[in-house]
């Protein structure tokens, strides 16, 4: 994924297991190690926050990324497995690379010459282009949350980033 375009041939789930299998991940897997490989595969830390404001929308997590860090913002739960699930999301965006996903202004230009580039930006956002980001982004997290549950060391110590 690193030519940034839309990979085809490949459904969201295979796209998840193949992203799955290129990591080397530690044997005994916990949420703060899976960081660890994320951030030495992003070279940047990642920040993990609450976000009271994402509580009752949508949008369960977000991912901000800049060139000194990346920051995964989440909805407050109750329940550590959802925060766990949101964050794992945000971490499967990070490993796909979907912030190198991009729309070329040629492509759009060549495809759709008589519209204007931001009418057919926004159309496009809100097509199965993005919904297969999110289904493969969700298929990684749930890749991630089994093998952290299959993990026979520390089966529940993602619940300490969230004390």
């Amino acid at each position: 994924m690193n030519n940034n375009t839309y990979p085809t041939g490949q459904s969201p789930a295979e796209r998840a297991v193949s992203a799955f299998d290129s990591l080397t991940l530690p044997t005994h897997l916990n949420l703060d190690s899976l960081v660890e490989v994320v951030e030495r595969l992003r070279h940047r830390p990642i920040q993990i926050e609450p976000a009271g404001a994402l509580n009752g929308g949508s949008i369960c997590g977000l991912w901000l990324s800049t060139e000194d860090v990346e920051i995964i913002l989440h909805a407050i739960s109750p329940s550590g497995l959802h925060r766990q699930q949101f964050v794992l999301h945000e971490l499967g965006h990070m490993v796909l690379r979907h912030d190198e996903l991009v729309v070329p202004a040629d492509y759009i230009g060549v495809l759709f010459p008589n519209l204007p580039a931001g009418l057919v930006s926004r159309v496009l956002a809100r097509s199965s282009f993005t919904d297969d980001l999110e289904a493969a982004a969700e298929s990684l997290a749930d890749l991630f949350a089994a093998a952290i549950r299959n993990s026979a060391r520390e089966p529940r110590s993602f619940e300490k980033v969230f004390e």
